[in-house]
């Protein structure tokens, strides 16, 4: 009996026109979403952003899923950009000022980690209709039409999952085939991730 592959265990068979397509025939679209400090509002506007959420928690006739990514962030870069202003800085004082500033940024990253925080909503759509499917080597797979049909259905629930999200003061869009790749690599990969590294991808996965 073969070795099992991570691949095997993974529900995913593909990611095609920015949309996840499961093992099982399901479909998945992914919105990125922004966020805000409520703690930072008002009572009233506390109470108007929940309410909107709750409202929008009611109108889904369908389930989604929420998914927080909270990951550490590099910032090797910013500070190598900092010590090259430092460098070709000529104004004496402006070059201390500098060097302190790199200095402090140094030390903070040495004795504290920085994390980022990404929001994401994974909205479902699973085709169903007779015909749907065919058969290829002993396996169901989704036919061309069904596809593009399950398209414009999950389309359509991400629009609707992201108007509701808008009126809570949120932003949203969609993510690319890349995208998804990217972020399914670094949820396997999160050290590479964190230094800043990703794999290429061919050319005919950015759309």
């Amino acid at each position: 009996m073969a070795a099992k592959t991570a691949q095997d265990f993974i529900p995913i068979k593909q990611v095609r026109e920015g949309i996840i397509l499961l093992k099982n025939r399901g479909m998945r679209g992914v919105l990125m979403v922004s966020s805000i400090n409520i703690a930072l509002k008002s009572k009233e506007e506390q109470e108007a952003v929940l309410y909107q959420f709750q409202s929008f928690l009611n109108s889904l006739d369908f389930s989604c899923q929420i998914v927080v990514q909270s990951r550490k962030t590099n910032i090797t870069g910013y500070i190598e950009k900092i010590k090259k202003m430092e460098e070709e800085q000529p104004n004496p004082l402006l070059k201390q000022q500098t060097t302190g500033y790199r200095e402090f940024l140094e030390d903070f990253v040495n004795k504290e980690s920085i994390y980022s925080k990404s929001f994401f909503v994974v909205v479902p759509y699973s085709p169903t209709a007779v015909g749907d499917t065919k058969k290829s080597k002993g396996t169901t797979e989704i036919t061309e039409d069904s596809f593009q049909r399950g398209k414009r259905q999950l389309y359509q629930r991400m629009e609707f999952v992201a108007l509701g999200l808008r009126r809570c003061g949120l932003h949203c869009a969609p993510l690319t085939t890349i995208e998804i790749i990217e972020l399914f690599w670094s949820l396997f990969h999160p050290k590479s991730a964190e230094s800043g590294y990703y794999p290429e991808f061919p050319e005919e996965l950015t759309t």
